[in-house]
């Protein structure tokens, strides 16, 4: 009797510290959930600054329509305050207003440490060819030209907002049917191994780090080639063609006098 009765107690104290103990990690593993979750549900945040009243409000419908969180200032000194004050994920500016324009506006944000990873982009008009490129050379990483077309710029935001997700230290990264190993040095597609130089892959891995993001040519020898060697004027479009040639013709996109970009 003492054993069946000692051995009821073993089973029952056994029992409740196994549904305890799945209590507990139910909780644990609920938690954790919730918070990824809430991470995925959170809206990414846009803030706008543009002084025409018409294209806040159509791009506003378009990005609200998409689940995004839309802050919108109508010069360059009420949006640096609105930036500081609600820290959005992506900005976009327009270049010429009023008391400071959008060259001025993204040279103030990249100064500060909060605004160093921020994704900026810039609305420009067709002929503002100088205007682009001084986007660029402050610290922009794209810009979108006007008239606004708003399929096409839904587009090109999701681009950028899709850098928000890819951390600068990845030494993996997926884009489109394209696999890039920085650590192996290699770039698969489906079954297949493509053979890249060397200068061939870091130059693809450049453009790859950051999709959608317009690099100078300048930026592009600094980062890739380094300031102390002398190359010729032709060896980027060299290597572009080549790769394009390896990796597909649909990915690399010429910006003319400007320079290139990665798109998928």
């Amino acid at each position: 009797m003492q054993i069946k009765f000692l051995f009821t107690l073993v089973l029952h104290i056994a029992s409740f510290w196994l549904a305890s103990y799945g209590v507990i990690s139910m909780f644990r593993i609920s938690g954790t959930t919730a918070d990824k979750t809430q991470k995925m549900v959170d809206p990414v945040k846009i803030l706008i600054v543009d002084d025409e009243p018409d294209i806040l409000d159509i791009l506003r419908y378009n990005l609200e329509k998409e689940g995004y969180k839309v802050f919108t200032a109508e010069d360059g000194k009420a949006g640096i305050q609105l930036a500081e004050k609600e820290q959005p994920h992506l900005i976009i500016l327009d270049i010429m207003m009023p008391r400071m324009d959008g060259v001025e506006v993204c040279r103030n944000l990249r100064s500060k440490p909060m605004f160093k990873k921020t994704v900026i982009t810039f609305l420009t008009a067709r002929e503002e060819d100088y205007s682009q490129i001084a986007a660029l050379d402050v610290g922009g990483d794209d810009y979108i030209t006007k008239p606004i077309r708003p399929r096409v710029f839904m587009s090109r935001i999701k681009a950028l907002i899709r850098r928000l997700d890819r951390s600068e230290d990845e030494e993996t990264v997926k884009v489109g049917d394209l696999k890039i190993d920085k650590e192996k040095v290699s770039v698969i597609r489906g079954e297949e191994v493509i053979e890249l130089a060397k200068k061939e892959f870091e130059l693809l891995y450049l453009l790859v780090s950051k999709p959608g993001k317009v690099f100078s040519r300048e930026e592009i020898f600094n980062k890739v080639w380094g300031t102390d060697v002398i190359v010729g004027n032709r060896t980027i479009d060299v290597h572009i063609r080549k790769l394009r040639e390896k990796i597909g013709d649909h990915y690399i996109k010429t910006i003319k006098g400007i320079g290139y970009k990665f798109e998928f």
